[in-house]
């Protein structure tokens, strides 16, 4: 029976408040109730109560927290009640159910996978509301990433009679929400154009369904924060502020519109300029490396720009270790600062020990010989960025990282490259399109890292429409281990033009001769045995003169330098060549080819590249023996004039039919190419997907082939366009559309020319 029922439920209130009863109690026998998976004698172990005549409400308070902190539990219950004459402290527990599946509905815009991969609740484990709370702020914020604003997440639990909890995230995604409008106030110096170039969030636009822009991202917002507070210091304004931006759904909740407050206060100029410390150059020397003289605006990038200069200065001196500081005085009233650079150049550090790792095909000698430090040399802070370029524009490696390590010395450190390797062979089955050669059917076999050894080699075979090529080939970069390159190809083609076909089978020996790593020097031996066939029965004597076999044998020369950044994908430096063949070692085709070819690369804004691109030839007669019309210079098409068709810009001559009486029946043009040739491309390529490679780009071709009567750029032609490239898994594609601005008889005003797949 139940004692005093008002005493016990006030006893209860009290052990579960944790409020303290002065009086005690008399309790016979503790019972645990409830249980279903826990065992009850664990739970009796954690009640550290045993019965007696003196049980106080402190002591049950206790053994009640200890209870829950099992964290197995969502509630415990105490009572006091009497059965036979004894007082039974009963313990009352209600298990945590036990999760055993955790599902997602109306996903998507998010994969399951990637939901899934947010979410900390294990299967199977005890329910916790806490932790079921946690994983919905994540999804919140993934969907708010996507820009998914208005996304919401409704947890549903269903708790079966075994105690088992199954949860369902039901996510109402709702419209993608986008960035409407990006608005500033306080701001003088700068045009709100000029800050938002400055920022990775972006306004929407037309293709945002496309390329995602205009998706709020508040990690990236607080980081633009960042970027604007930089962009003013970097013109004086040290006592910028930024205040946290304010943003507001509108438009019905289509769109976003983001609020940025900003405080610029007064812009400072340099002051003072003084070096101090360990001086390896002169006082003026190392101001002057500095970049910041006195009265001109402070720039904290500058500045960071300048300490790296001079922190480069003394690492490449051997002093890993030296620490260049500013010290700054600002003065208010003058508006000025004052810097003093501080160096402690500490000691001198040797390179003890290189290691290579990650590296499970590629042999090490094939990295280290990239390496521009080697052991025992001092350090160089540029040397280690200019290894870890070579080694990377080796292209075996997705990344490229040089790491330096302490040693048990400090005067002595050990470099640590760590490579990931990316696959360098390729077997390609399939086909491609050009508005040159037609459809292709291909398949080839390709390794630039065979064995391990840098060696490349490739085997292929191409048959389309227009041209049939099979070709062999190997090379070794580093022949005998020395600088030298050495390789051979082997090749057959058959080609078909317009008023003739060609078929070739040939081969070459190449030697590779380097004069430093930007420069080289390459000669090529090509013989080769051809026939000149099906020639147009109207096409000129020229042309019909040289119909059937000839041989061609030829030492070809060039000269290069590259000093661009990133060989696969340049966005800065220079590519140029210098090269001259002549044929005549033997063989029935005489003459001598000069070519000059220059290329010029250099970052814009938001990761666009302008590129420049210059090529002169020439070909010239020897003994009087006619040029061969495949020698010959013919310029339109993708590789050259664009928006002209391909092979169809220099010399041609005017063919016309006529009948019996004299009435002109039709007309075309023969095109005999040229023995001059000269034109350049003016590009500026940009980014449309990134992570796929997708690009853009805007040219301007110029150009034209030339007879050997006539001058060089005597008459030019020139196009414009746009167009699209991609790496795709077939190769690179690439579609370009060309105006023709001076369009003559016979040509288009624009042309749409489109290639993909490997042409070999």
């Amino acid at each position: 029976m139940v004692i005093r029922t008002a005493l016990l439920a006030l006893l209860g209130l009290l052990s579960l408040t944790g409020l303290l009863w002065a009086q005690d109690y008399q309790v016979d026998e503790i019972v645990i109730a409830g249980t279903r998976r826990v065992d009850p004698g664990a739970i009796r172990a954690a009640v550290a109560i045993n019965p007696g005549p003196a049980i106080s409400a402190d002591d049950i308070d206790r053994s009640t927290k200890a209870v829950f902190q099992m964290a197995r539990f969502s509630d415990v219950r105490v009572t006091l009640e009497e059965r036979e004459g004894k007082n039974v402290l009963i313990f009352t527990v209600v298990e945590r159910p036990l999760v055993r599946t955790v599902k997602f509905s109306g996903n998507k815009e998010l994969s399951e996978e990637k939901l899934r991969a947010l979410i900390t609740i294990k299967t199977p484990d005890l329910y916790d509301a806490t932790v079921l709370a946690k994983n919905v702020e994540a999804i919140l914020k993934a969907y708010k990433e996507a820009g998914y604003y208005a996304a919401k997440v409704e947890p549903q639990v269903e708790v079966t009679d075994l105690n088992e909890a199954n949860i369902t995230l039901h996510c109402i995604e709702g419209d993608e929400i986008l960035i409407d409008s990006i608005r500033f106030e306080g701001n003088k110096a700068f045009t709100a154009k000029e800050l938002k170039k400055g920022m990775e969030t972006r306004e929407r636009w037309w293709l945002s369904w496309m390329t995602g822009r205009g998706a709020y991202q508040e990690e990236v917002l607080n980081n633009d924060l960042a970027l604007l507070t930089d962009r003013y210091f970097d013109q004086g304004y040290i006592q910028v502020k930024v205040h946290q931006p304010q943003v507001t759904m509108i438009k019905e909740n289509r769109y976003l519109d983001i609020l940025l407050e900003i405080e610029e206060g007064e812009q400072f100029r340099i002051g003072a300029v003084e070096v101090s410390g360990d001086l390896l150059r002169s006082r003026e020397d190392l101001i002057s490396l500095l970049g910041l003289p006195a009265g001109e605006l402070f720039s904290r990038k500058k500045l960071r720009q300048g300490m790296m200069r001079i922190n480069d200065l003394y690492a490449d001196e051997g002093y890993a270790y030296v620490n260049v500081a500013p010290l700054s005085k600002v003065n208010p009233e003058a508006r000025t600062v004052d810097l003093t650079i501080e160096i402690e150049k500490s000691f001198l550090v040797v390179t003890r020990k290189i290691q290579v790792a990650g590296n499970s095909k590629t042999i090490d000698k094939v990295i280290r010989r990239e390496m521009m430090l080697n052991e025992g040399d001092n350090f160089s802070a540029t040397k280690i960025k200019e290894s870890r370029r070579r080694i990377q524009n080796l292209g075996f490696f997705e990344e490229v990282k040089i790491a330096t390590e302490k040693t048990d010395s400090p005067g002595l450190m050990d470099l640590l490259v760590e490579v990931k390797e990316k696959p360098t062979g390729t077997f390609s089955l399939g086909f491609g399109y050009s508005s040159i050669d037609g459809f292709i059917g291909q398949t080839s076999i390709t390794q630039d890292n065979l064995l391990g050894r840098g060696y490349k080699g490739n085997l292929s075979a191409a048959v389309g429409s227009k041209s049939t090529t099979y070709q062999f080939g190997l090379l070794d970069p580093h022949f005998l281990d020395s600088n030298l390159t050495l390789g051979f190809d082997l090749y057959k083609t058959d080609r078909e033009y317009t008023d003739f076909s060609k078929q070739a089978i040939g081969g070459n020996l190449k030697l590779g001769i380097p004069i430093s790593y930007n420069v080289k020097s390459f000669f090529v031996y090509r013989f080769e045995e051809k026939e000149i066939y099906d020639v147009d029965p109207f096409a000129s004597a020229s042309i019909r003169d040289q119909e059937g076999f000839s041989t061609l044998s030829s030492i070809y020369a060039s000269l290069s330098r590259n000093t661009t950044d990133f060989r696969m994908d340049p966005t800065t430096g220079t590519l140029s060549s210098a090269s001259i063949e002549f044929a005549g070692l033997g063989g029935t085709e005489k003459f001598i080819k000069y070519e000059l070819d220059h290329r010029y690369f250099y970052p814009l804004f938001w990761k666009f590249v302008f590129s420049a691109h210059g090529r002169l030839g020439y070909v010239q007669e020897i003994s009087n023996e006619p040029i061969p019309i495949d020698e010959r210079y013919y310029l339109g098409g993708l590789s050259s004039l664009r928006g002209f068709q391909p092979r169809e810009v220099g010399p041609r001559t005017k063919i016309v039919s006529t009948d019996s009486n004299g009435n002109v029946l039709s007309s075309t043009y023969e095109f005999k190419g040229g023995t001059k040739s000269g034109f350049g491309n003016l590009e500026i390529t940009f980014p449309l997907v990134e992570e796929s490679g997708f690009k853009g780009v805007f040219f301007y071709d110029a150009g034209n082939a030339w007879a050997e009567d006539q001058d060089y750029f005597s008459d030019i032609r020139h196009s414009a366009g746009f167009g699209l490239r991609w790496m795709s898994p077939l190769g690179p594609l690439r579609l370009e559309w060309g105006k023709n601005l001076d369009p003559r008889e016979g040509e288009d005003s624009s042309d749409l020319q489109f290639s993909i797949g490997t042409m070999f």
